[in-house]
């Protein structure tokens, strides 16, 4: 079987019809809302629509990611994001078979849309020189993933935009079986440059993390060379 987990803050317009849709799932046996201390009705919406309900007292999306896996039953895990209205209706079929199958161990969601600033112009060019592998996703960034748990725990969930590529980058340490998979169209929020920007040096800093401590980094590559490309991907994607 399978748990859902959406991390949630003040989403209480669409709470109730991202649980309604998991729980139409036959193999969903948990749907576990965390609600990073919202200040609207998120988490009463939530335990109505028939979700558990836990309280995250650390504000980010990585903490709330590792307080829903350690309340998590099921060794098929999902997170969900809990502002998308509607979800494609076979998703949670598409990303949960190959898992169900034994086929793969992790699988990213990929939807029709024209691929964001920050991934091509700055997490792809640093994943093609600290992660190659990894360069094939065409969405590297997205939330909305399915795995197994035992791989989920050897994670260090970072707490800012960094945290979903941080993901991919250890389930690939770990040799876990990766596949891409494609989910149909979601309406997917534009961010503000202002936090394209953030995004940018939280992204940028979890690759980096990364490469050094996992001494992926190349020879000729030095810190402050680094970090001054950074910079430069960053003022490219906020102009």
């Amino acid at each position: 079987m399978i748990s859902v987990i959406i991390p949630a803050l003040n989403e209480a317009k669409t709470i109730a019809k991202v649980v309604d849709y998991c729980n139409r799932y036959p193999k969903v046996s948990e749907v576990i809302v965390v609600d990073d201390c919202s200040s609207d009705s998120t988490a009463a919406i939530a335990r109505q629509a028939g979700a558990k309900v836990i309280t995250s007292f650390t504000r980010g999306k990585g903490a709330s990611m590792k307080d829903g896996l350690a309340h998590a039953e099921n060794e098929i895990i999902v997170f969900l994001d809990a502002d998308i209205d509607p979800y494609p209706a076979n998703m949670l079929h598409l990303i949960c078979t190959p898992l169900l199958n034994d086929e793969q161990d992790f699988i990213k969601a990929r939807f029709s849309r024209n691929s964001g600033r920050v991934t091509e112009l700055l997490a792809k060019p640093l994943l093609s020189i600290f992660f190659p592998e990894l360069t094939s996703y065409e969405q590297p960034l997205g939330g909305m993933i399915a795995g197994r748990k035992r791989f989920f725990e050897n994670i260090r969930f970072f707490n800012d935009y960094g945290v979903d590529i941080g993901i991919l980058i250890d389930m690939h340490i770990q040799e876990a079986r990766i596949a891409e998979v494609h989910i149909g169209h979601i309406e997917n929020k534009s961010k503000p440059l202002k936090e394209l920007g953030r995004m940018s040096r939280e992204v940028a800093n979890a690759i980096l993390f990364k490469a050094f401590r996992h001494s992926n980094v190349p020879a000729p590559f030095q810190p402050e060379d680094i970090l001054s490309s950074t910079s430069q991907y960053e003022y490219s994607i906020t102009r």
